[in-house]
């Protein structure tokens, strides 16, 4: 079983076995429950659809097709990558 050490400020690192499982990201949030006197259930906490709802919207600017997106990103990425 992993397990980590609480600094001197209480915090923890995730140990990269667990991380990888749970497909844990920087900036990423856990929700932390106390199961018993000696043990405790760390879940991940995925962002609902609406909390995400409209991040990217610019106002002024139309909806792109998957097909645009793809020809945007061929671009990007081959003005970033040429010799």
């Amino acid at each position: 079983m992993p397990s980590a050490t609480i600094t001197s400020k209480g915090q923890v690192t995730i140990p990269k076995k667990i991380r990888e499982q749970l497909n844990l990201k920087p900036g990423d949030t856990i929700d932390f429950e106390v199961d018993s006197p000696n043990s405790i259930r760390i879940a991940t906490k995925k962002r609902h659809h609406s909390e995400v709802a409209g991040i990217l919207y610019r106002e002024g600017q139309r909806p792109r097709s998957i097909e645009e997106m793809n020809e945007g990103i061929v671009e990007y990425l081959k003005e970033k990558y040429k010799k």
